[in-house]
């Protein structure tokens, strides 16, 4: 990562992205304390930020990390017998955690409109996927679509969240970012692809091509705290992919899904499923994209303006 502003000129940024989250706005100014007397040095700065950049990541993870601990939760402790199966459960209180992050204003109507549409896709795949014995779902559940209980679909609405509030809590900017059609397209052709390979057609090397090309020149810039850093759009979609396989892991971990492999005792989840998340993680970003327009990263002129007090708050 790399300062993206000239270091004669004083780092600005507006108003916090916490503003836009009513439960937050108390905490602002609180925080905005705490961003002055981290400034006084250059340590206590960059501890600070590096804090910060944490705090967000986790923030931004909030849909993600309650579905993680409700698998690790009810596999521990949920009763074996209880009247209500583990999966019927789980999909109940993902619908009520997504409701409740609505009613909070914690996600906006749009973004759980796009995040619903990446269920929904998720869900056919996933539908496919069980009746070709990609992997399994053991456990018996009420609501369930053949054999994919419903919950299942969450797991790719946790992916969508992410990148819905990552994108809002950072900033993010864009330098040489593709046309979104050309993300379309790709985003399709991937799609297409996890079908294929069932019948011989594997065409994933050429779509990793196909994405080295189209993405690998984009830089996604973002915000931690006064400045915006960067880093190439395409090494971000590969970290993130890297957190999604560990979280599959977990999954697999607590007996939520099981693939062929992990039917007589548990083992990590083949490394080859990276490339997979990674080209579903496209079609999830294409999706997001659509809603939050990806904004061209401009030298901030406007920014330098600003008053002290807004640059300590952002």
């Amino acid at each position: 990562m790399r300062d993206t502003e000239n270091e004669s000129v004083e780092a600005a940024t507006p108003a916090s992205a916490a503003a836009i989250w009513a439960p937050l706005r108390p905490f602002i100014a609180a925080e905005a304390r705490l961003a002055q007397a981290a400034a006084q040095t250059p340590w206590t700065a960059d501890l600070y930020e590096f804090l910060r950049f944490g705090v967000k990541q986790a923030w931004a993870c909030l849909f993600g990390g309650i579905a993680v601990a409700l698998m690790l939760g009810t596999w521990k402790f949920y009763p074996a017998h209880a009247p209500l199966a583990r999966y019927d459960f789980l999909f109940l209180c993902m619908l009520g955690v997504q409701a409740a992050l609505l009613a909070a204003r914690l996600e906006t109507l749009e973004e759980a409109k796009v995040i619903l549409v990446y269920h929904l896709v998720g869900t056919a795949m996933e539908l496919f996927k069980t009746a070709t014995g990609s992997w399994i779902y053991p456990e018996p559940s009420l609501f369930r679509l053949g054999g994919v209980p419903l919950f299942s679909g969450f797991m790719y609405s946790c992916i969508g969240s992410y990148l819905c509030r990552v994108w809002r809590l950072f900033d993010f900017r864009f330098a040489d970012h593709p046309q979104r059609r050309w993300l379309i397209a790709l985003s399709a052709a991937i799609y297409l692809n996890f079908f294929l390979d069932h019948y011989g057609v594997d065409l994933r090397l050429v779509l990793f091509v196909l994405a080295a090309l189209l993405i690998g020149p984009a830089t996604v810039h973002f915000r931690v705290w006064r400045v915006h850093r960067s880093m190439p759009l395409l090494l971000g979609l590969v970290l993130v992919s890297l957190f999604i396989w560990l979280s599959e892991n977990i999954g697999t971990f607590t007996r939520t899904w099981l693939y062929p492999s992990q039917s007589h005792g548990w083992a990590m989840v083949s490394f080859a499923k990276l490339g997979s998340w990674f080209l579903l993680l496209i079609i999830s970003y294409t999706l997001v994209s659509l809603i939050n327009r990806p904004n061209e990263m401009q030298v901030l002129d406007e920014e330098a303006t600003l008053p002290q007090e807004q640059r300590d708050a952002a």
